[in-house]
């Protein structure tokens, strides 16, 4: 489903104003160190699988939901990499604004699950499995932004931080406070 029941429900009221929106992705990595993407029907760009937390849902049990969805493959979420607010007003074709709080999940194969991937909902094109050195184009802008926070996590996990990725605004400088990550 491209569009949440709680969402469509929401612009009946609103219309197209600007909306606040929960979000997930999924960075999800097979036994060849391969990641999974798809290929979107509504811009053809190769992206990350991502979708929106219904009201009530873990995010992890979204980013699960999403993949099953929207490539056949059953996940495992293994970290939770970042928490990031976009700053960027998205309008879609239609009218309607949105912006979204991304939480980015990096996950595995499930080994008991199904690890080929096929086209599951009217979401996408085409998906696949693509070797990191070999992705695909064009490949879309809040993926490309998305991988490198992987990459930066893993960075600092290999060097004893587990944290995940998040900016803060510290208020002792009050307005002039920048976004500390």
């Amino acid at each position: 489903m491209a569009t949440p029941a709680f969402v469509l429900d929401l612009r009946r009221t609103i219309g197209h104003d600007m909306l606040w929106m929960m979000g997930v992705t999924g960075y999800v990595v097979d036994a060849q160190d391969r990641i999974l993407l798809g290929r979107r029907a509504d811009t053809g760009e190769w992206a990350l699988v991502y979708g929106i937390i219904e009201p009530g849902e873990e995010p992890a049990d979204t980013v699960v939901r999403e993949i099953k969805e929207e490539t056949g493959i059953d996940a495992v979420p293994t970290d939770l990499v970042s928490v990031k607010s976009s700053s960027h007003v998205l309008t879609y074709t239609n009218g309607d604004q949105a912006m979204y709080m991304d939480h980015l999940f990096l996950c595995t194969v499930d080994p008991d699950g199904n690890t080929e991937p096929f086209v599951g909902d009217d979401e996408s094109l085409e998906v696949g499995w693509f070797a990191l050195d070999d992705l695909p184009s064009p490949l879309a802008e809040t993926s490309k932004e998305r991988m490198r926070y992987v990459h930066e996590y893993q960075a600092n996990l290999a060097q004893g931080d587990s944290h995940a990725l998040f900016a803060f605004t510290t208020p002792a400088d009050g307005d002039d406070a920048a976004p500390q990550e």
